[in-house]
């Protein structure tokens, strides 16, 4: 299969978008399994700290061309990549594991499984709602998709056990944010890490 040309800048189709979101919603396996599972902080970083070393080598491979990137991986991931990875970034994949890592190291477990959560369905929302939906835009976003991004994250929310409802929905109002706002950085970033701050620092006010 060969590569897109990365100075293409068409966005990818939305059947690709919505293959790219069902692998990302699959990603709740990691905060539904931080609760179930009843893992530990030290156990879910050294989990997920193997996991998003694969996953940075695979994209080191793509990017450089490897072998195993020719010969095994492109077929599978190629055609849910955006033009901005093609052109040399990082998948949004790799960006989230990486956030996972750090937000699992930063804040107590609720928190940290309300804000993986946010970035999980809150950014798969949005997408789909804003691209199909989306009218009434602001730069790359729009109103619906923001709409969806807040409703999906405060569902969430009232669904983290132990999670106080007033932080989790303040939590959800940060995320929403975070992925309407042009921060220059990767939303998958963003989004768990600000709305961990934020349920954070307002759980010791309260």
């Amino acid at each position: 299969m060969p590569e897109r040309n990365p100075t293409d800048t068409r966005e990818i189709t939305f059947a690709q978008e919505l293959m790219r979101k069902a692998t990302h919603m699959g990603a709740m396996v990691i905060p539904i399994g931080y609760q179930v599972l009843q893992l530990d902080k030290s156990a879910v970083l050294m989990i997920m700290v193997l996991i998003t070393a694969a996953m940075v080598l695979t994209d080191v491979a793509r990017l450089r061309q490897w072998w195993f990137w020719r010969s095994f991986a492109r077929p599978v991931i190629s055609p849910l990549i955006r033009h901005h990875e093609l052109a040399g970034d990082f998948t949004g994949a790799t960006y989230i594991l990486l956030s996972v890592c750090f937000t699992v190291a930063l804040f107590e477990k609720q928190i940290a499984i309300a804000a993986l959560a946010y970035v999980i369905v809150g950014d798969t929302f949005a997408a789909l709602v804003g691209r199909r939906w989306g009218r009434h835009r602001f730069g790359r976003k729009s109103l619906e998709g923001s709409a969806a991004c807040l409703l999906a994250t405060a569902i969430a929310a009232f669904l983290v056990p132990g999670l106080p409802a007033r932080i989790g929905l303040f939590g959800a109002l940060i995320a929403t944010a975070a992925e309407a706002a042009p921060l220059g950085v990767d939303d998958n970033v963003s989004i768990p890490l600000l709305s961990g701050l934020a349920m954070a620092l307002l759980s010791k006010t309260l």
